[in-house]
């Protein structure tokens, strides 16, 4: 089995985020593997270990687009368990929005399957810097694939995938013939973290190096010129003010009614 994971270099959330004065991209020098994306390798891994692993001949390939930093979330998903990584990098691709990604990305994984078969693209619920989810549905319409979104549950078995996702008051089991695209959430399982194991058996493996020509894609597709949306203005967010303290002399009720109804909360 071939599974292609889509794993993101992200800015840390833990840290605020900031913008390229000049272009208004987003600053990712420091940047970690999205930790959504891990939920996607988890699942990908279980279906390969269910199979024999990569000693039965499976492949679980990690691919991340970005510039030269988008290396170390490769790195660190084949520390968790991934048998290879490929990185899409080429300065064309600075800028490129959701449609100009998903381009790029459906390149890149029909030129990963020129040898053998892709089985399974997976990816995270979102990517935590942009948050739009909607590389998975382009990249599925690009390749001409099924898609199935936001899994909380994910089978293989006699070429289709099976999922499960959950909705408010039910949910809902889909089926699709393979290959597919497929995005999972949160919910579906619990990821795991490199131990020293993974850490060492990383080094052995390989990292290959993509670019636009590589995967046959013009560069005036990608990138800003590529784009089919872009920022125009930005402002950094106004500080937080202080709150407003309500003392209590016997009135502090009436007072947080009042306070609530001038901020038409009631």
């Amino acid at each position: 089995m071939k599974i292609i994971v889509l794993v993101k270099h992200v800015p840390d959330a833990q840290l605020d985020r900031h913008l390229n004065a000049e272009d208004k991209t987003t600053d990712r020098s420091d940047s970690i593997l999205s930790e959504l994306d891990e939920y996607a390798l988890e699942a990908a891994l279980q279906l390969i270990e269910a199979r024999g692993g990569a000693k039965g001949g499976n492949q679980v390939i990690a691919l991340s687009m970005g510039p030269s930093g988008a290396v170390n979330a490769i790195k660190k998903s084949l520390q968790i368990g991934a048998t290879e990584g490929v990185h899409l990098s080429d300065d064309a691709l600075a800028g490129s929005d959701a449609a100009a990604t998903s381009l790029a990305l459906a390149a890149a994984i029909r030129h990963l399957g020129e040898d053998s078969p892709v089985d399974l693209v997976l990816t995270g619920m979102a990517s935590t810097d942009g948050e739009t989810s909607l590389v998975p549905a382009q990249l599925a319409e690009r390749l001409g694939l099924p898609q199935v979104t936001f899994a909380s549950e994910l089978e293989v078995d006699d070429g289709r995938v099976i999922a499960r996702r959950d909705g408010d008051t039910h949910y809902d089991t889909i089926e699709a013939p393979l290959p597919a695209v497929v995005s999972v959430t949160d919910q579906i399982n619990e990821p795991r973290f490199p131990n020293f194991k993974g850490i060492i058996a990383a080094k052995r493996k390989t990292i290959t190096a993509l670019s636009l020509a590589d995967i046959g894609v013009d560069p005036a597709e990608v990138g800003t010129s590529g784009s089919w949306t872009a920022v125009q203005t930005a402002n950094a967010r106004p500080p937080r003010t202080a709150g407003t303290i309500i003392t209590d002399e016997g009135d502090a009720g009436i007072k947080l009614v009042d306070f609530l109804a001038a901020q038409k909360l009631l």
